[in-house]
């Protein structure tokens, strides 16, 4: 079983809230001053783009701003950071030039994320464009097989989508799939991002049976696998695919839900990434907000 009902049992038995909070910083002043920026915005984790989020060439970073950065983490605690490849890399792509390129991006940024060694670099499966998900699946398998090496020390993250188009994630079932099909020697370094927009978009029920969507991962995935969350609300009713992601609480997950989850047992340890449409002002309110669930849940108090 992966994991016991939300009650006050859970603090009899020395259970403890613990979730690392932050959003997306921009790389433009280097790496350690996304560090130091996030810190002045209240997080304890945060997401950069490896390269333009819309592609292109990816910027030349100095190991020593790199080696400044692991060193500020560390000295003010904070979890792992959650890289995301730009959403241009489609792995899957039905044209083979556009397929050349992605792999060519995927393995590059993943170099780079060696350079910032024991992170996570999480990225979009892909659309398949007409070719079907199992091929997509196999693909996208195929390319984790070339380019990912067991002595690596960043976990690749596959992201749960909305199933808008032809992307490929919708399901745990398709993620599971592209899991089984990497080299067993790579796993250790594979694991999933669950977006709450997405699952939500994608017909997962996160607002009306948490629990069971959550046991469906495990029974599918396996919470174990689990690395990373990126808490967002969503402009669109359940099951949409559309993936339009909306400010906390202001869209049609709600804050009472978004704040169970932040609450929930399975969830903890985790960065929590939020990919709001926000300015610094709004993700400073946010992440304060998020660490009050925390407390209040500790103190017995309701969101």
């Amino acid at each position: 079983m992966l994991f016991f009902s939300f009650d006050q049992a859970v603090y009899d038995t020395g259970y403890c809230m613990s979730i690392y909070i932050g959003n997306h910083v921009s790389t433009s002043d280097g790496c350690e001053a996304m560090g130091v920026h996030e810190q002045e915005l209240g997080g304890t984790t945060f997401a950069f783009f490896t390269r333009n989020p819309r592609g292109g060439q990816a910027k030349n970073v100095p190991q020593d701003d790199m080696d400044r950065l692991q060193a500020f983490l560390l000295e003010h605690h904070f979890g792992k950071l959650v890289a995301h490849a730009p959403y241009t890399m489609n792995l899957c792509s039905a044209k083979p030039g556009v397929r050349e390129f992605a792999e060519t991006v995927f393995r590059e940024d993943l170099a780079k994320m060696e350079r910032l060694p024991g992170h996570f670099f999480n990225f979009h499966p892909g659309s398949h464009v007409g070719q079907g998900a199992e091929e997509g699946i196999r693909i996208i398998a195929d390319v984790l097989n070339r380019t990912m090496k067991p002595d690596q020390q960043t976990t690749v993250l596959l992201e749960t989508m909305a199933g808008k188009g032809t992307e490929i994630g919708r399901t745990f079932e398709e993620l599971r799939e592209i899991i089984d099909r990497v080299d067993p020697a790579l796993q250790p370094k594979l694991g999933v991002t669950l977006d709450t927009c997405h699952v939500w978009d994608g017909g997962y029920d996160i607002v009306q049976d948490l629990d069971g969507v959550l046991q469906k991962f495990d029974d599918v995935i396996g919470l174990d696998r689990l690395y990373a969350v990126h808490l967002n609300d969503s402009k669109n009713p359940l099951g949409s695919h559309k993936d339009r992601h909306e400010k906390l609480g202001e869209g049609c997950i709600g804050k009472p839900a978004l704040a169970r989850i932040i609450r929930h047992p399975a969830l903890q340890g985790r960065p929590f990434i939020l990919e709001t449409p926000n300015e610094d002002s709004g993700y400073r309110d946010e992440i304060a907000w998020v660490k009050t669930q925390m407390t209040d849940e500790m103190t017995g108090t309701t969101a």
